[in-house]
C-alpha cells in the first residue's frame, strides 16, 4: 500500500523523535510526492547525519533533500521561530507592552505585528522592541489603536504638562482631531513648549498621527 505524503511526514517526524542522537525541535519536515525535505538546525555534524539516516529508514521515502544546517550554541539565534520567541519574551518583560493583545509573525527575518491596543505608545514600543532583536531584517507594524482621541482630553494633557514645566502657558495652543490624527496650532514662546505640547498629544489614547503647526512667537 502506497503511503500518502502526510503519512510519510508523520512517520519521518516520529523516527526523528525516536532517534536518540537527534534533537528534533529545530528540524522541519516537508514531503512532496515521497520526496522528503529536512530543514532547520542541529548542533553537530554527526547529528545532521543521524537525522538524514533516520529519514531514509522510513518506508515510502523516495528521495531526500537535506537542507539542515549545523549551528554551534555560540552562534546567533536567527531562525524565525527563535526570533519570534525572543520578541515574545521581550514583550512579556516590558510592562508597557500588552503582550497578550499583540500577535507576532516572523517570515525569513521579517516581523509582522498585529492586534489592537489602547495607546499609541504601546504600538510604537512593540515596533521598536521587535526591531532590536538580532536577525530581524524589518518590521511591519499592523497594530491598530482602539480608541479615538478627544480634543478636550488632549488639551487637558497639554495644559497639565505645561504646568509641570515651571507654569508655562498652554492657553494659546489649539487642538483639533480628525479621526486618530491630532492637529496642533496656535503660538508658544519657545521650541521647548512646542515639544512639550507635541509629546502630550502623542501620549493621549488613540493618537496615531500628530500634525504640529504651532508657531514660535
Amino acid at each position: 500500500m502506497t503511503k500518502s505524503d502526510n503519512e510519510i511526514q508523520r512517520d519521518v517526524m516520529a523516527e526523528l523523535e525516536w532517534e536518540p542522537r537527534v534533537s528534533p525541535a529545530d528540524i522541519g519536515v516537508a514531503v512532496n510526492d515521497g520526496v522528503v525535505t529536512l530543514s532547520g538546525y542541529v548542533k553537530t555534524y554527526p547529528e545532521k547525519i543521524a537525522a538524514e539516516k533516520a529519514a531514509r529508514r522510513v518506508i515510502g521515502v523516495r528521495a531526500l533533500a537535506e537542507e539542515i544546517k549545523v549551528r554551534f550554541p555560540s552562534d546567533p539565534k536567527t531562525a524565525d521561530h527563535e526570533i519570534a520567541k525572543r520578541i515574545l519574551d521581550i514583550f512579556a518583560w516590558d510592562v508597557t507592552i500588552p503582550d497578550k493583545a499583540i500577535n507576532v509573525k516572523v517570515e525569513k527575518g521579517w516581523v509582522t505585528l498585529s492586534g489592537t491596543v489602547d495607546w499609541y505608545y504601546q504600538s510604537e514600543g512593540a515596533r521598536k522592541a521587535a526591531g532590536k532583536v538580532t536577525g530581524v531584517i524589518g518590521v511591519s507594524n499592523l497594530i491598530t489603536v482602539n480608541k479615538l482621541p478627544h480634543a478636550s482630553d488632549i488639551k487637558e494633557r497639554i495644559m497639565a504638562a505645561f504646568k509641570r514645566q515651571a507654569d508655562l502657558d498652554a492657553t494659546t495652543v489649539t487642538v483639533e482631531t480628525d479621526g486618530a490624527t491630532v492637529k496642533l496650532g496656535g503660538k508658544v514662546k519657545a521650541w521647548m513648549e512646542r515639544g512639550i505640547a507635541e509629546r502630550a498629544a502623542w501620549a493621549a489614547p488613540g493618537v496615531t498621527k500628530v500634525e504640529d503647526n504651532i508657531m514660535i512667537s
